[in-house]
Protein backbone atom coordinates (compact mmCIF):
# COMPACT_ATOMS: atom_id res chain seq x y z
CA UNK A 1 0.00 0.00 0.00
CA UNK A 2 1.32 3.41 -1.22
CA UNK A 3 0.86 5.95 1.99
CA UNK A 4 -1.76 8.70 0.20
CA UNK A 5 -2.50 12.12 1.63
CA UNK A 6 -6.49 12.09 1.89
CA UNK A 7 -8.23 15.63 2.04
CA UNK A 8 -11.89 16.13 3.52
CA UNK A 9 -12.62 19.32 3.13
CA UNK A 10 -16.30 21.00 4.54
CA UNK A 11 -18.19 23.75 5.49
CA UNK A 12 -18.25 24.25 8.85
CA UNK A 13 -21.35 21.79 10.07
CA UNK A 14 -20.37 19.39 7.13
CA UNK A 15 -19.28 16.59 9.38
CA UNK A 16 -16.05 15.74 7.85
CA UNK A 17 -14.82 15.86 11.45
CA UNK A 18 -16.43 13.16 12.37
CA UNK A 19 -15.61 11.01 9.03
CA UNK A 20 -12.41 11.62 9.63
CA UNK A 21 -12.20 9.82 13.25
CA UNK A 22 -14.52 7.41 12.27
CA UNK A 23 -11.84 6.01 9.43
CA UNK A 24 -9.24 6.18 12.31
CA UNK A 25 -11.90 4.01 14.62
CA UNK A 26 -12.34 1.49 12.26
CA UNK A 27 -9.38 1.25 10.53
CA UNK A 28 -6.19 2.38 12.85
CA UNK A 29 -3.39 0.51 10.93
CA UNK A 30 -4.35 1.96 7.74
CA UNK A 31 -5.56 5.76 8.64
CA UNK A 32 -4.10 8.11 10.60
CA UNK A 33 -4.91 11.12 11.26
CA UNK A 34 -2.53 14.78 10.90
CA UNK A 35 -3.62 17.54 14.25
CA UNK A 36 -4.48 20.22 13.41
CA UNK A 37 -3.30 23.84 14.34
CA UNK A 38 -5.59 26.86 15.30
CA UNK A 39 -5.62 29.61 17.31
CA UNK A 40 -9.02 29.14 18.48
CA UNK A 41 -10.63 28.61 22.04
CA UNK A 42 -11.08 24.76 22.88
CA UNK A 43 -14.48 23.41 23.26
CA UNK A 44 -15.60 21.74 26.29
CA UNK A 45 -14.10 18.29 25.97
CA UNK A 46 -11.89 19.29 23.27
CA UNK A 47 -8.09 18.52 24.56
CA UNK A 48 -4.56 20.16 23.14
CA UNK A 49 -3.08 18.05 20.80
CA UNK A 50 -6.06 15.88 20.33
CA UNK A 51 -8.77 17.81 18.89
CA UNK A 52 -6.17 20.55 17.79
CA UNK A 53 -2.73 21.73 18.29
CA UNK A 54 -4.43 24.88 20.62
CA UNK A 55 -1.69 28.19 19.93
CA UNK A 56 -1.13 31.66 20.68
CA UNK A 57 -1.32 34.03 17.43
CA UNK A 58 1.44 35.01 17.59
CA UNK A 59 2.64 31.43 18.16
CA UNK A 60 0.99 30.33 14.83
CA UNK A 61 2.28 33.45 13.14
CA UNK A 62 5.96 32.20 14.67
CA UNK A 63 5.29 28.98 12.84
CA UNK A 64 3.95 30.39 9.70
CA UNK A 65 6.43 32.16 8.90
CA UNK A 66 9.13 29.39 9.50
CA UNK A 67 7.59 27.38 7.00
CA UNK A 68 6.24 24.95 9.28
CA UNK A 69 2.88 24.82 7.63
CA UNK A 70 1.71 22.94 4.57
CA UNK A 71 -1.02 25.02 4.42
CA UNK A 72 -2.67 27.92 6.48
CA UNK A 73 -6.31 29.90 6.33
CA UNK A 74 -8.47 32.42 8.27
CA UNK A 75 -11.88 30.99 9.11
CA UNK A 76 -14.43 33.41 10.83
CA UNK A 77 -11.36 35.43 12.44
CA UNK A 78 -9.19 32.52 13.50
CA UNK A 79 -6.43 31.11 12.02
CA UNK A 80 -5.92 26.84 11.04
CA UNK A 81 -3.69 25.39 9.49
CA UNK A 82 -1.70 21.49 8.74
CA UNK A 83 1.54 21.36 10.27
CA UNK A 84 3.98 19.26 7.92
CA UNK A 85 5.52 17.58 10.32
CA UNK A 86 2.40 15.81 11.30
CA UNK A 87 1.64 14.63 7.77
CA UNK A 88 4.58 13.14 7.11
CA UNK A 89 5.39 11.62 10.51
CA UNK A 90 1.81 9.91 9.72
CA UNK A 91 3.40 9.18 5.64
CA UNK A 92 6.43 7.21 7.59
CA UNK A 93 4.50 5.25 9.67
CA UNK A 94 2.89 3.62 6.31
CA UNK A 95 -0.42 4.57 6.79
CA UNK A 96 -2.74 6.84 4.90
CA UNK A 97 -3.10 10.89 6.32
CA UNK A 98 -6.35 12.09 6.81
CA UNK A 99 -6.76 15.97 6.99
CA UNK A 100 -9.57 17.66 7.90
CA UNK A 101 -9.34 21.38 6.28
CA UNK A 102 -11.33 24.32 5.07
CA UNK A 103 -11.82 24.83 1.47
CA UNK A 104 -8.60 26.86 0.75
CA UNK A 105 -6.42 24.64 2.63
CA UNK A 106 -7.70 21.89 0.38
CA UNK A 107 -6.44 24.28 -2.14
CA UNK A 108 -3.28 24.48 -0.95
CA UNK A 109 -2.55 20.59 0.14
CA UNK A 110 -3.84 19.81 -3.68
CA UNK A 111 -0.96 21.79 -5.36
CA UNK A 112 1.59 20.25 -2.57
CA UNK A 113 0.49 16.50 -3.24
CA UNK A 114 -0.87 16.57 -7.15
CA UNK A 115 -2.63 12.95 -7.87
CA UNK A 116 -2.46 9.60 -7.16
CA UNK A 117 -0.83 11.48 -3.83
CA UNK A 118 -3.60 12.50 -2.78
CA UNK A 119 -7.56 12.46 -2.59
CA UNK A 120 -9.51 15.61 -2.46
CA UNK A 121 -12.69 14.56 -0.94
CA UNK A 122 -15.36 17.76 -0.49
CA UNK A 123 -18.46 16.78 2.22
CA UNK A 124 -21.79 17.85 2.52
CA UNK A 125 -24.79 17.13 4.68
CA UNK A 126 -28.09 16.06 2.91
CA UNK A 127 -29.53 19.35 3.24
CA UNK A 128 -28.42 22.92 3.92
CA UNK A 129 -31.27 22.66 7.20
CA UNK A 130 -29.23 20.05 8.68
CA UNK A 131 -26.06 21.73 8.37
CA UNK A 132 -27.73 24.54 9.73
CA UNK A 133 -28.97 22.89 12.67
CA UNK A 134 -25.71 21.13 13.50
CA UNK A 135 -24.49 24.42 14.34
CA UNK A 136 -27.20 25.21 16.23
CA UNK A 137 -26.69 22.40 18.44
CA UNK A 138 -23.11 23.38 19.11
CA UNK A 139 -24.61 26.50 21.00
CA UNK A 140 -21.41 28.05 21.02
CA UNK A 141 -22.47 30.89 18.27
CA UNK A 142 -24.55 34.27 18.35
CA UNK A 143 -26.96 34.00 15.68
CA UNK A 144 -25.34 36.95 13.72
CA UNK A 145 -22.16 34.55 14.24
CA UNK A 146 -24.28 32.16 12.84
CA UNK A 147 -25.64 34.20 9.99
CA UNK A 148 -22.26 34.60 9.23
CA UNK A 149 -20.86 30.71 9.23
CA UNK A 150 -23.87 30.33 6.60
CA UNK A 151 -22.13 33.06 4.51
CA UNK A 152 -19.29 31.43 4.56
CA UNK A 153 -20.28 28.44 3.96
CA UNK A 154 -22.55 29.58 0.85
CA UNK A 155 -19.25 30.59 -0.78
CA UNK A 156 -17.09 27.32 0.34
CA UNK A 157 -19.60 25.50 -1.71
CA UNK A 158 -19.74 27.73 -4.92
CA UNK A 159 -16.00 27.41 -4.48
CA UNK A 160 -16.16 23.47 -4.86
CA UNK A 161 -18.04 23.51 -7.70
CA UNK A 162 -15.98 25.67 -9.56
CA UNK A 163 -12.72 23.42 -8.67
CA UNK A 164 -14.11 19.98 -9.12
CA UNK A 165 -11.86 18.18 -11.52
CA UNK A 166 -9.28 20.16 -10.62
CA UNK A 167 -8.93 20.31 -6.83
CA UNK A 168 -12.05 18.23 -6.02
CA UNK A 169 -11.58 14.31 -7.14
CA UNK A 170 -15.58 13.59 -5.38
CA UNK A 171 -18.64 15.23 -3.44
CA UNK A 172 -19.37 13.32 -0.91
CA UNK A 173 -22.84 13.82 0.42
CA UNK A 174 -23.20 12.93 4.22
CA UNK A 175 -26.44 11.35 4.73
CA UNK A 176 -25.56 8.46 6.47
CA UNK A 177 -22.20 8.00 8.72
CA UNK A 178 -21.92 4.36 7.85
CA UNK A 179 -21.78 4.76 3.92
CA UNK A 180 -20.03 8.14 3.80
CA UNK A 181 -17.19 6.28 5.55
CA UNK A 182 -17.58 2.91 3.25
CA UNK A 183 -17.70 5.34 0.25
CA UNK A 184 -14.19 7.22 1.53
CA UNK A 185 -12.75 3.68 1.68
CA UNK A 186 -13.63 2.40 -1.34
CA UNK A 187 -11.94 5.44 -2.88
CA UNK A 188 -8.51 6.04 -0.92
CA UNK A 189 -8.18 1.82 -1.25
CA UNK A 190 -9.29 1.52 -5.03
CA UNK A 191 -5.94 3.93 -5.87
CA UNK A 192 -8.51 6.87 -7.03
CA UNK A 193 -10.54 5.63 -9.09
CA UNK A 194 -14.23 7.28 -8.69
CA UNK A 195 -16.51 5.49 -7.23
CA UNK A 196 -19.43 7.81 -6.90
CA UNK A 197 -22.51 7.10 -8.41
CA UNK A 198 -22.62 10.81 -10.48
CA UNK A 199 -20.87 12.09 -13.37
CA UNK A 200 -18.63 15.32 -12.55
CA UNK A 201 -21.44 17.57 -14.56
CA UNK A 202 -24.18 16.03 -11.70
CA UNK A 203 -22.12 16.80 -8.90
CA UNK A 204 -21.98 19.77 -10.31
CA UNK A 205 -25.74 20.47 -10.35
CA UNK A 206 -25.52 18.70 -6.87
CA UNK A 207 -23.29 21.72 -5.53
CA UNK A 208 -25.18 24.29 -7.48
CA UNK A 209 -28.74 23.02 -6.46
CA UNK A 210 -27.07 22.95 -2.26
CA UNK A 211 -25.81 26.47 -2.95
CA UNK A 212 -29.40 27.77 -4.03
CA UNK A 213 -31.16 26.18 -0.73
CA UNK A 214 -28.51 27.16 1.65
CA UNK A 215 -29.07 30.98 0.37
CA UNK A 216 -32.93 30.41 0.80
CA UNK A 217 -32.23 29.13 4.18
CA UNK A 218 -29.58 32.26 4.80
CA UNK A 219 -32.45 34.74 3.93
CA UNK A 220 -34.99 32.68 6.08
CA UNK A 221 -32.80 32.99 8.72
CA UNK A 222 -31.95 36.60 8.67
CA UNK A 223 -35.89 37.85 8.27
CA UNK A 224 -36.59 35.55 11.44
CA UNK A 225 -33.42 37.30 13.57
CA UNK A 226 -34.90 40.69 12.49
CA UNK A 227 -38.39 40.25 13.69
CA UNK A 228 -37.11 38.81 17.18
CA UNK A 229 -35.00 42.14 17.73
Amino acid sequence: MTPRVVVLAAPSGGGKTTIARELRTRLPETFGYSVSATTRKARPGERDGEAYHFLTRDEFERRREAGEFLESTEYAGERYGTLRSEVERVLRSGKHVVLDVEVRGARQVRKAYPRPASVVLFVIPPSPRVLIERLRKRRTESEAELSQRIDIATREVETARRELGDVYDHVLVNDDLDRAVREVIDLVQGGGRDVTQHAPRDMASLLSDFVRQLRREATQLKQSTGRSR
